[in-house]
């Protein structure tokens, strides 16, 4: 059966309108669009061993752009550990011996001051129990 062109256009101005209303009620936005500032916050990256996956995510405190899943309480770990990624309290639990090496890295700005931090874990449980909400995206 053929549509006619008529009601083809029709169709895709709907559809285009529909798509425009789902973006903005979806809160998707250009790139760049009210991004913080490249020089505050923290880029957060998890790789596995060897760099077989990568997983990233920028975090700000306060995150007011919404893209780490636990913000409050990694902000709140940060806080207690006065920015110094080698004294975050961690949420201390107990983990196989495992050998899965993880990568976990910390680069931009905390409070003003510069950060670049690595770290290399034996598995992702031993990850998790020192460095509590920061890293788990």
């Amino acid at each position: 059966m053929s549509v006619s062109r008529g009601r083809r256009s029709a169709r895709t101005a709907a559809l285009a309108a529909l798509s425009t209303a789902l973006l903005g009620v979806l809160g998707a936005a250009p790139a760049g669009a009210d991004e913080p500032p490249m020089d505050q916050g923290l880029q957060l990256t998890v790789s596995g061993a060897a760099n077989t996956w990568v997983r990233g995510v920028r975090l700000s405190c306060p995150d007011a752009y919404r893209r780490h899943p636990h913000a409050r309480a990694a902000c709140d770990a940060l806080t207690w550990a006065h920015g110094d990624l080698d004294a975050l309290p961690g949420e201390p639990h107990s983990c196989t011996r495992e050998f899965d090496p993880v990568t976990v890295t910390a680069t931009g700005t905390w409070h003003g001051s510069p950060v670049n931090w690595r770290k290399e874990f034996p598995n992702a449980c031993t990850m998790d129990s020192a460095t509590g909400p920061v890293f788990r995206f």
